[in-house]
């Protein structure tokens, strides 16, 4: 191994060092300094951070301007390639460069590009903060053509209203297009030319969604917006009918036979598809057999049927506030593979043999047959572990009625959680980042409007299930590694954070007197302490986002690289095959009647699974917008308290403490003096009277507007 990469393994890596640098664009820094930012104490340590410098020094991306002392070498003139990333304010960059760089657009100098296209862009100088700037001369490939929108209708003419957060311009509809529809109409419109010299792009409309606001119309404006699929169509549906449920006896002398284990599953209320199942036994000497026990998907889907190919293209099942977008047939999810009680089920299990202080001492992964005994909820599960009873009282039973637990089911629930808390303790003794965060659940009524907001939070019952599920995936993952290492496998990766938002939480969580320790070996543990410091606190909601900004996105990968966050080693995704095609894929990987797949194709598999999913969170995310604005449109007049979560140049975000909906306090309807907005110190402060309005103060505030159209939600200040 060379010296230099003993260097970086060890040490601070180059490029890190590099993000200094461009944060810090006018200043110069000699080894010293750098050795003190990154608190590195030790001599020899120190001497390697001068190596590093002098390598960037030669490769021109510092320059020297004083014998030891250096500055970022700026390069102001550049064309590159790379996607159109629209922020709040209007303005882009175009991210994803070959240089690594982002090139910072001003929305004048966008030349028609849209959000998520590939352009070619000019750099030509740079920002006091030294980020490139430049402007668009070409549009290599526009990613999407298709908005959604308001009608509305002149005498000769039309527009579909698109613009938003990341759209900054409205469709031009022709007097022939207006015939289809209504003034105020929600529609899908398709861009087909933007001739020269038009402000506007030219469409035509090709789908009617309804009237704006209303459920339905919105929901599948989401649904558009993220490119997911409706229902299932006949052809898949036929297919699906004719998979056999009938479970031959010469497929069950293949498997374990745990039938006779007391079994159980444990899933939300409303749950439909449960997908895995809990299976406990007492052994002698304090040890106990603990199964977890996932559907078998991959014994009823064929490889290449109508079923997988479209499982594939969906990639995950999505979950918005007011339904569900499933992966697989409803016959396949919700009935053959479904968990019930009281019916033998094929599934692929992981069981360990496990000591009383939770050390696993013995593990088997194979094919299984079993028969659940009991359905819990959550909740009843939570009844049983708070109280110490037996018994479930009616308004948490799932019979409606009150019911009576069997002495081996409380013994297996009592003691599954006892050893699953110890396990968690022994993960969280770990720099395992623990992200606890609140999150609204909307109870709806008979017309499917919000009427209240619930806030989730992780119970006894929760962890139990996830710290087994976690230890199935690890397992899983660690026993490839131990097994068949070269084989190719999906995994699921965490990489570490990105330096400069690191920097910039840093300097964002100071204020609130946070600190973060940003060396490298010292900054997983210093994430976690934070994390435990905010704890209960008014602004932990807030900080924990923050954090998970700064984060990299989990993904699949055929590449091991650890997961960062969970701070495993190895790690994939087994457990819900129902609902993830990446957890089937590495069911077939496993099961050596299935050929094997190439680590190429595994790859391309990774990264649509990835978008995919990442598509679905943000639709997930927009649902979860727009019945916030929906339950808060019958609260205008109302006051709240809420913490100040977010500020640009446009306001003030503001999370209300009751029921967790965040809404805007416009900068212009700030009274009593003229307010700017300080972006590298992220404040809102008055020009005369010097007041700041930061992240995390407290503010009350009265509910002025309500858009559910627009998912926008607007607040005015009554005090800090």
């Amino acid at each position: 191994m060379s010296y230099r990469k003993k260097v970086e393994e060890k040490m601070i890596k180059p490029a890190e060092i590099l993000s200094l640098f461009k944060m810090n664009p006018k200043k110069s820094l000699n080894y010293r300094q750098v050795s003190s930012i990154f608190n590195v104490k030790d001599d020899s340590d120190r001497k390697k951070i001068s190596i590093i410098l002098k390598e960037l020094e030669k490769n021109k991306r510092i320059k020297s301007v004083k014998k030891g002392s250096y500055r970022f070498a700026f390069s102001t003139k550049f064309y590159t390639e790379g996607i159109l990333d629209i922020t709040a304010n209007g303005n882009a960059y175009v991210i994803e460069t070959k240089e690594g760089e982002d090139v910072f657009v001003s929305k004048k100098k966008m030349n028609k590009a849209l959000q998520d296209d590939l352009v070619r862009v000019y750099a030509y100088k740079r920002k006091n903060n030294g980020k490139p700037t430049g402007e668009i001369n070409e549009i290599i490939y526009r990613t999407k053509k298709k908005f959604s929108g308001i009608v509305q209708k002149q005498k000769n003419y039309g527009f579909v209203l698109t613009k938003g957060p990341k759209m900054y311009v409205d469709v031009f509809i022709e007097k022939k297009e207006m015939i289809k529809v209504k003034d105020g109409d929600k529609v899908i419109v398709e861009i087909k030319k933007w001739p020269k010299g038009a402000t506007s792009p030219h469409g035509e409309i090709i789908k009617i969604l309804g009237k704006p606001g209303g459920m339905n119309a919105e929901m599948n404006s989401i649904m558009f917006e993220y490119n997911l699929p409706d229902k299932h169509t006949k052809e898949i549906e036929r297919e699906a009918s004719k998979v056999k449920d009938k479970i031959e006896a010469k497929e069950i002398k293949k498997r374990k036979d745990f039938r006779d284990r007391l079994t159980f599953t444990i899933d939300p209320e409303n749950a439909k598809d449960f997908d895995d199942a809990i299976s406990f036994k007492k052994l002698e000497n304090r040890k106990y057999e603990i199964g977890i026990h996932i559907a078998d998907v991959s014994h009823y889907i064929t490889e290449g049927s109508l079923i997988d190919k479209e499982a594939y293209k969906r990639g995950t099942s999505v979950y918005l506030a007011d339904r569900v977008i499933p992966m697989l047939p409803e016959r396949i999810s919700n009935e053959i593979c479904s968990l019930k009680p009281r019916e033998d089920k094929l599934t692929f299990s992981v069981i360990f043999i496990i000591e009383e202080n939770a050390s696993v001492i013995k593990e088997w992964i194979g094919k299984t047959i079993i028969k659940s005994d009991y359905r819990f909820s959550y909740e009843e599960v939570q009844e049983i572990l708070e109280k110490k009873s037996k018994e479930i009282p009616p308004k948490i039973s799932l019979t409606g009625k009150n019911r009576k637990v069997c002495d081996q089911a409380y013994f297996a629930l009592t003691k599954s959680q006892e050893i699953t808390k110890k396990i968690r303790e022994k993960r969280m003794a770990q720099e395992t980042l623990d992200f606890d965060r609140k999150e609204a659940i909307f109870s709806l009524n008979k017309n499917k409007i919000p009427d209240k907001i619930y806030i989730k939070q992780a119970t006894d019952s929760t962890k139990l299930i996830e710290e087994l599920m976690l230890l199935a995936n690890k397992t899983v993952a660690q026993h490839i590694q131990n097994n068949n290492k070269k084989k190719a496998f999906v995994y699921r990766i965490h990489d570490k954070p990105d330096y400069e938002k690191i920097i910039n939480l840093k300097e964002t969580i100071f204020p609130f007197g946070y600190d973060l320790n940003i060396n490298k070996k010292a900054l997983r543990r210093s994430l976690k302490n934070l994390l435990k410091e905010v704890k209960g606190k008014e602004e932990e909601n807030m900080i924990t986002t923050l954090i998970l900004r700064s984060m990299a996105k989990a993904k699949y990968s055929t590449e091991n690289n650890g997961h960062y966050g969970l701070c495993f080693q190895h790690y994939t995704h087994f457990t819900s095959p129902i609902r993830r095609y990446p957890d089937l894929l590495v069911h077939r990987i496993l099961d050596k009647r299935h050929k094997e797949i190439s680590k190429e194709i595994l790859e391309e598999v990774c990264l649509h699974a990835s978008n995919k999913e990442q598509a679905g969170t943000k639709a997930e995310r927009d649902s979860t917008k727009y019945m916030q604005v929906k339950f808060m449109e019958n609260n205008i007049g109302k006051t709240y308290l809420g913490i100040i979560s977010g500020v640009n140049d446009k306001g003030i975000y503001v999370e209300l403490n009751e029921n967790k909906c965040e809404g805007i306090i416009p900068i212009y309807s700030l009274v009593g003096d003229t307010y700017f907005y300080n972006e590298p110190k992220q404040y809102i402060e008055g020009k005369k009277t010097g007041q700041k309005l930061n992240l995390g103060d407290k503010i009350k505030i009265f509910v002025n507007k309500a858009f559910p159209e627009r998912r926008y939600l607007e607040f005015l200040i009554i005090d800090k």
